[in-house]
């Protein structure tokens, strides 16, 4: 009954898109703000909670990222309003757009609550085919070499998975026969396991997947190109919502690979990270507009909230996934009021802003920007706070404090220069350039307010103690 609930307002947002009713637009929005009352029915009840056998189980740690991932949701719709007042979108590709939000809306529940490696598999793919889609929506010849691109990288990346996925399974099956694909069974069994060498070779390459999946080392940039020629509430999806399918993911797997060996799965990661990291602090230094500042910017922070994960952090890694999942989809959502016309200019894009509306939106637009470099009291200042005095804890318990002290200050050397890139930007922002009029739009705006209200309710102490109680 509750899965039929929770897919209730994707089946229906999925029929009406095929209207050619022009009121069928307000219809599918409100279709999407639907989508929020199962969530909260489901994040009210006691863990954990069955939804379909031992297939669908949802936890704390699930329930936490599909109620961010559907605020999103929410404040994609609202943007999605006035899509067609700044750019050009006929309203075919408008109802295209809203049809593979609802089947990439289930793969996304599917891929959230599976306890099952194989369901997680399968609603990822739903979710990334769904993608290539609303891609195309666009109907350029950029989004169409885009969406082609993303199809190949993806069907690498869940071809990486699939078999990572493979060979977990065949590591768990001596002991735990057909069950060896359930995640709770094999965090049970984790040092049962017979043969952990073929489960960290499979976790590996899973694991690789799904950072390709999140443009970490060597790809880099396929993510910002997609997100430029997509729409803004395209890229937003991306950043606030897949990749939360994506991280889940990894967390569910970590933690069985903590079991199985630490500190192979700490090094691995770890690595892996900082890399990721160090070239993507040089290629924001080099951005040169909006999107690709902010999916490469998105790129740094994913790498941030697995290595406080793997760190002995998760609450640190849950508070600074709550803050990305709301502030990356807010900046992403704005840039198409920042990029006037479609003209991409940073220096002056937050002046020629009129009445109350505009003072509004530059005053949270900077908020978000200064906000995102973890200045406080933004949510990701906390984060990383803790995140970091986490990776010298867990140094202290090793024979590598000095490794961790070294590498943590090149982090921050990294994480410096990012930050005056954003500075950098900021400024030229708000006081270089040429003044142009822009107009806001009341449901963009109020998309913004409500991703402001959701950073705020992360530092209420219950969340805090939530998050806590996840970890």
């Amino acid at each position: 009954m509750m899965l039929s609930f929770l897919l209730l307002p994707a089946i229906i947002m999925f029929l009406v898109s095929f209207s050619k009713n022009n009121k069928s637009k307000y219809l599918l929005a409100f279709s999407s703000f639907v989508i929020l009352v199962p969530i909260v029915k489901l994040f009210l009840l006691p863990k954990p909670y069955n939804i379909l056998s031992s297939y669908l189980v949802a936890d704390k740690l699930d329930t936490y990222v599909l109620l961010v991932s559907s605020i999103v949701g929410i404040g994609v719709t609202l943007a999605l309003l006035t899509l067609d007042k700044h750019v050009k979108v006929s309203p075919k590709a408008y109802r295209k757009f809203y049809r593979f939000f609802a089947i990439f809306w289930v793969g996304l529940i599917f891929s959230i609550l599976a306890n099952h490696m194989g369901v997680y598999w399968i609603g990822l793919e739903l979710a990334t085919l769904s993608t290539v889609y609303m891609i195309k929506t666009n109907y350029t010849p950029a989004a169409h070499k885009e969406a082609w691109n993303y199809m190949i990288v993806g069907a690498i990346a869940v071809s990486l998975i699939l078999f990572g996925i493979i060979l977990m399974y065949a590591s768990a099956k001596p002991i735990l026969g057909e069950n060896g694909m359930e995640f709770d069974l094999l965090l049970a069994h984790a040092k049962e396991i017979p043969s952990p060498f073929l489960f960290e070779m499979g976790f590996a390459i899973t694991t690789v997947g799904m950072f390709v999946k999140m443009g970490f080392f060597p790809m880099n940039l396929w993510l910002a190109n997609i997100e430029r020629a997509s729409f803004y509430p395209v890229a937003a999806l991306f950043s606030g919502i897949l990749e939360s399918a994506i991280i889940i993911g990894f967390f569910r797997f970590s933690k069985i690979a903590m079991q199985v060996n630490y500190d192979h799965l700490f090094i691995f990661v770890f690595v892996y990270t900082i890399l990721t990291i160090f070239i993507v602090a040089f290629l924001i230094f080099r951005a040169k507009d909006f999107m690709r500042l902010f999916s490469l910017s998105g790129v740094e922070h994913m790498a941030l909230i697995t290595m406080f994960w793997v760190s002995g952090a998760p609450f640190a890694a849950l508070l600074h996934f709550g803050a990305h999942a709301f502030l990356k989809p807010a900046l992403f959502l704005s840039t198409g009021v920042l990029e006037s016309n479609g003209k991409y200019k940073i220096a002056g894009a937050l002046r020629g802003y009129k009445g109350k509306k505009g003072t509004l939106f530059w005053f949270l637009v900077s908020l978000f920007l200064l906000a995102i470099i973890s200045l406080p009291p933004s949510p990701m200042f906390f984060s990383e706070l803790y995140g970091f005095g986490a990776m010298i804890s867990n140094a202290k318990q090793s024979n590598h404090m000095l490794a961790m002290i070294g590498a943590v200050l090149f982090l921050l050397i990294l994480l410096s220069i990012i930050f005056y890139r954003f500075v950098a930007i900021y400024q030229a922002m708000k006081y270089e350039g040429k003044e142009e009029e822009k107009t806001v739009y009341g449901s963009e705006l109020f998309a913004l307010v409500v991703f402001a209200i959701s950073l705020v309710t992360l530092l209420f102490p219950a969340t805090l103690t939530y998050l806590k109680s996840i970890s």
